[in-house]
């Protein structure tokens, strides 16, 4: 028996595993999603999602301190309107609920990086994410509206938008938009890969976007198509996104790990929702560890290939990667 090699050599004391251990979560990595709604003094948690909350502008205010005392670099925007209607008026409104939480985080905290959620799903009074005539979800005529909201969100002082609605065309005609408007330094993150999954159930409730009839799945990737991922990678790159995301993350690895390979741009690894919940509602029971299981999984999308983590965990996990 050669026993020359031994592995177990580097594995022999917590020092040596830091030492040459080959991928880290850093709090650096961290992008914080967050949801605003109208209202003075609220703070509503998702039943679905402990620990998440729906947030009125003052208290959202008083929530972004946590986030900058952790050092969590970015949050990533999310609107629950007033009102609802069917071509989603309040997503580009001047004064919409992410344009004005855009502009008191800014004016709070100027280095804190936000990031905007371009869609119309939370706005549209059917709860699609585009236009409807007929029953059809139209793809064309939902570009403008996209458009006119990613530059909005711009003009109240968003430093990156990112588009999530899935339909054709869409970061080249608000690349062009943010471009003619003077916003050209403004990047694109655009959710790229984004799968029909059935982890975005307690989104939903955090959101109030659940479609009022039929489903994403015409807009929205089957989860089965990795190819298909690749393809409408490749066309969200040529028309001009500057960073990618894939979601969900834990099931989808493998594609975290093509896109970065393919294409070489930065990777948002979507942590979502039901994803979330599940690690949530296990913990709750005493069924596993919760930091351990959080960090293992993180650190799973770092080992993949993300070079950025969205994620409900934000907090939790800036507090232990800070304790050390």
């Amino acid at each position: 028996m050669n026993l020359k090699k031994r592995p177990r050599r580097l594995r022999a004391g917590a020092e040596i595993r830091r030492m040459v251990r080959e991928n880290h979560v850093r709090v650096d990595d961290l992008i914080y999603p967050m949801f605003v709604m109208p209202g003075k003094g609220q703070k509503a948690e998702v039943a679905s999602m402990p620990g998440v909350c729906q947030y009125s502008l003052d208290e959202f205010v008083r929530a972004l301190s946590e986030v900058v005392e952790l050092k969590i670099p970015a949050i990533l925007l999310f609107g629950i309107p007033e009102s609802k209607d069917a071509l989603a008026s309040g997503a580009y409104h001047e004064h919409g609920i992410v344009q004005e939480a855009v502009r008191l985080a800014k004016a709070h905290y100027p280095s804190l990086y936000v990031i905007t959620d371009v869609c119309l799903c939370e706005y549209t009074d059917h709860g699609h994410c585009g236009i409807v005539r007929d029953g059809v979800i139209l793809n064309d005529p939902t570009l403008d509206y996209l458009a006119r909201t990613a530059v909005s969100h711009a003009a109240a002082g968003a430093d990156m938008v990112a588009p999530s609605d899935m339909m054709d065309g869409r970061v080249g005609a608000i690349r062009e938009a943010l471009d003619e408007h003077g916003f050209e330094q403004v990047p694109i993150m655009a959710y790229a890969a984004k799968f029909a999954s059935g982890f975005y159930g307690p989104f939903r409730e955090a959101a109030g976007s659940a479609p009022q009839f039929g489903d994403r799945r015409t807009y929205q990737m089957d989860p089965p198509n990795g190819e298909e991922a690749m393809r409408e990678t490749a066309l969200d790159v040529e028309e001009g996104a500057d960073l990618i995301i894939v979601k969900p993350a834990l099931a989808y690895g493998d594609i975290i790990y093509r896109t970065k390979e393919r294409f070489g741009l930065p990777v948002a690894a979507y942590n979502v929702s039901g994803e979330y919940a599940m690690v949530k509602a296990a913990a709750a029971n005493g069924w596993i560890e919760e930091e351990r299981v959080v960090m293992e999984a993180l650190v799973g999308m770092k080992r993949a290939g993300a070079d950025l983590l969205i994620t409900y965990h934000a907090l939790d996990a800036a507090r232990w990667l800070n304790r050390g």
